[in-house]
C-alpha cells in the first residue's frame, strides 16, 4: 500500500520558538564522559523504576564503547518511541530518581540524556533504517483510533511482526500530546513530528483529518483484525463560575496546543497571567508563561502544597523562573469590564481576594471521551477509563483493545507506549504470532563495532 505524504510542515513564528532547551543534547564527549560514571549494576534499579524495562546498564555500556547504534537498537526494543520519551520523562521520579548514586551523595547517571543522545544521534542518520528487520506480512490488519504514544507504539511493534497497522488521527498532525502538549522547553513540535516520521518508516499509515464517528467506527470493526483504541483524553474541563465566557479565559491544554502551533498566538500585552491548578499541566503552562516572559504569573491551587499532584521538580523550575504559588485558594469569580477580562476572585485566608489578570488559564482536568467510545460496542468506560484487562489490553469486546491516557486515566508518555506494546503483544498472540519481544531486531552487524555513527 502507499504511504501517505509526509505530514504537514508546522509553520513559523510560534510561541514556542522563542523557549529553548531545558536539557539540550550531549556532545559525543559529555555523553561518553557520563556513560564511563555508570556502574551497569547486575540488578539495576533503574530497569524496574523504567515502565517500559529498558536494559538501561546495557545501552549506556554501549554508549561508552561508542557502539550508538546498537545502544538506540537496545532503547527502542523496548521502547519505540524512545526519543520523544528520553526528553519528557520525569526522569527525577523514574529511572534517575532510582539509580543507586542518590543513596552515595553522588550526582545520579542522567539516563534521559544518555537515551536521548542515542536515539536522535540514529534516528537522524540513515543507520536508522539497519535499526530492525520487520516480518513478512502475516495477511492481517489493525486500525488504531488516535495518533498518540499508545497507537504509534502499538502500530509500530505490530508492523515490526508482519501485521498492516493503519492509524486514524482525527487532528491534522499526528503524535497526539507530544505534538500539541508537551512543554517547548522539553520539546517541540518538530522532534515529535521526527519521531512519528520515524514510526511511518516501519511500514504504519497514518491518515491525519480523520474524524472516527459512528459510520467508520462500523467499518473498522467489520472490516479489520482488531481495533486499538488510544484517543487520549478530551477538552479541558471549564471552571462553572461567572464570567468563565468571554476573552482572556482559556484550557491550558488548548492554550498550550495554539501556543505550540499557531503562529497567530500571542502574548502581547499579557503583564499579570493566572493558571488555576495543581497538576503537571499546570505547573507546565505556569513555566512557559513566565520563560516567554510575562511579568506575573501566578498558580493558583485550592488545596495545599503537599497535595499537589504535580511534581516537586516541576514546582521548583517553576519557582525558579519567578512563578507565584497561592495554596488553599478557590476561584469564585472572574472579574470582567465589559467584555475585557480584568482578574479572578479567590477566598482569600479571611476574606475574598482579587487577582489582577490579563489571561487565566484553567488546568483542572480533561474530559473523557465517552462519546467515541460509545461507538464500538462492548467497551464501557468505568471510573472515567476504558474498561477491560490491563495485563492484556483487551476490553469488553473481544475485537478491541486499548492504552494511553483513556485506559489510564492520564498517565505519562511512557506509560502509554507499554499500554501500547502489551496490546500489541496481546494482539499478535491472538493471531497466532508466537512473540516473545514485540519487536524483531536484525542480528548484530559489523558496522556497529567497526563503523561508529557520525557524530554530528
Amino acid at each position: 500500500m502507499t504511504v501517505p505524504p509526509v505530514l504537514p510542515v508546522f509553520p513559523s513564528g510560534r510561541l514556542e520558538e522563542r523557549l529553548r532547551e531545558k536539557k539540550p543534547m550531549y556532545a559525543p564527549a559529555e555523553a561518553l564522559a557520563e556513560a564511563n560514571r555508570c556502574l551497569y549494576c547486575h540488578d539495576a534499579p533503574c530497569i524496574t523504576a523504567c515502565p517500559t524495562h529498558i536494559d538501561i546498564p546495557s545501552f549506556i555500556r554501549k554508549i561508552a564503547t561508542d557502539n550508538v547504534l546498537g545502544a538506540a537498537r537496545t532503547i527502542l526494543s523496548a521502547n519505540i518511541l524512545g526519543s520523544s520519551c528520553s526528553k519528557v520523562c520525569p526522569v527525577e521520579v523514574l529511572c534517575v530518581g532510582a539509580c543507586v548514586y542518590n543513596h552515595e551523595d553522588v550526582p545520579p547517571i542522567q539516563i534521559g540524556r544518555l537515551q536521548r543522545y542515542a536515539t536522535d544521534t540514529v534516528l537522524t542518520t540513515p543507520a536508522a533504517k539497519r535499526l530492525f528487520l520487520p516480518s513478512d506480512h502475516i495477511g492481517r490488519k489493525v486500525a488504531l483510533v488516535g495518533a498518540g504514544p499508545a497507537s504509534l507504539a502499538c502500530a509500530a511493534y505490530l508492523s515490526l511482526n508482519g501485521v498492516h497497522a493503519e492509524v486514524f488521527e482525527k487532528s491534522a498532525f499526528a503524535g497526539g500530546l507530544n505534538t500539541t502538549g508537551i512543554a517547548p522547553y522539553k520539546m517541540a513540535a518538530e522532534g515529535a513530528q521526527n519521531e512519528v516520521d520515524f514510526i511511518r518508516s516501519l511500514g504504519v499509515v497514518t491518515h491525519t483529518s480523520r474524524n472516527v464517528d459512528a459510520e467508520l467506527a462500523k467499518h473498522l470493526l467489520e472490516t479489520y483484525d482488531a481495533v486499538f483504541l488510544g484517543p487520549g483524553l478530551g477538552p479541558d474541563r471549564a471552571l462553572s463560575i461567572d464570567g468563565a465566557a468571554g476573552s482572556g479565559v482559556a484550557g491550558a491544554t488548548a492554550w498550550i496546543e495554539k501556543m505550540k502551533l499557531d503562529p497567530a498566538t500571542s502574548i502581547d500585552g499579557i503583564r499579570r497571567a493566572v493558571v488555576v491548578g495543581g497538576g503537571n499541566t499546570a505547573l507546565d503552562a505556569a513555566q512557559e508563561l513566565a520563560k516567554l516572559g510575562v511579568p506575573e504569573v501566578t498558580v493558583v491551587y485550592r488545596r495545599t502544597e503537599a497535595e499537589m499532584s504535580g511534581y516537586a521538580h516541576e514546582r521548583a523550575g517553576a519557582l525558579h523562573d519567578g512563578v507565584r504559588f497561592l495554596f488553599g485558594r478557590v476561584p469564585l469569580r472572574f472579574v470582567r469590564d465589559g467584555e475585557v477580562l480584568t482578574g479572578l476572585v479567590i477566598n482569600g485566608s479571611d476574606e475574598e481576594e482579587t487577582l489582577d489578570a490579563d489571561l487565566i488559564l484553567v488546568a483542572i482536568g480533561q474530559a473523557r471521551l465517552t462519546e467515541l467510545v460509545a461507538h464500538f460496542p462492548g467497551v464501557a468506560v468505568e471510573d472515567g477509563r476504558i474498561a477491560g484487562d490491563r495485563a492484556t489490553g483487551r476490553t469488553g469486546n473481544p475485537k478491541v483493545y486499548a492504552g494511553g491516557d483513556a485506559w489510564n486515566g492520564g498517565k505519562e508518555v511512557v506509560n502509554a507506549v507499554e499500554e501500547g506494546k502489551i496490546a500489541a503483544q496481546s494482539m499478535l498472540r491472538s493471531f497466532g504470532v508466537d512473540v516473545t519481544l514485540v519487536q524483531r531486531p536484525k542480528t548484530a552487524s559489523p558496522y556497529e563495532t567497526t563503523a561508529p555513527i557520525p557524530h554530528h
